[in-house]
């Protein structure tokens, strides 16, 4: 069984014991978390929500926290002695799916 979720503006695949990289959320590790905007569930029955599926939540736990590696952001303009450089470290969160409840 799996549900597609909605969580911060992106959709993820979420089934039981996976755990999933998502941006930072100000909690801490160890903070159960109910995922309410379940896009599609996947069961025995396919179900698909317009938008959401009613009474279907998704469990999760905030397992730990963390930065993505650098990305170099490198603008320039040819002949024109123009260069920037800019680095972006981007954090997350890993939280692992405990249960898929539907009603």
């Amino acid at each position: 069984m799996y549900a597609l979720v909605e969580f911060k503006g992106k959709q993820y695949r979420a089934e039981t014991g996976a755990l999933i990289k998502v941006e930072k959320i100000d909690a801490e590790p160890g903070t159960a978390l109910d995922i309410d905007t379940v896009l599609l569930l996947s069961g025995d029955t396919i179900t698909v929500g317009s938008p959401y599926v009613k009474g279907a939540k998704v469990r999760a736990t905030v397992e730990s926290h963390g930065k993505d590696a650098k990305i170099i952001v490198f603008k320039y303009k040819p002949k024109k002695d123009y260069r920037r450089k800019q680095g972006h470290r981007q954090q997350y969160s890993i939280i692992k799916i405990g249960e898929i409840a539907a009603s």
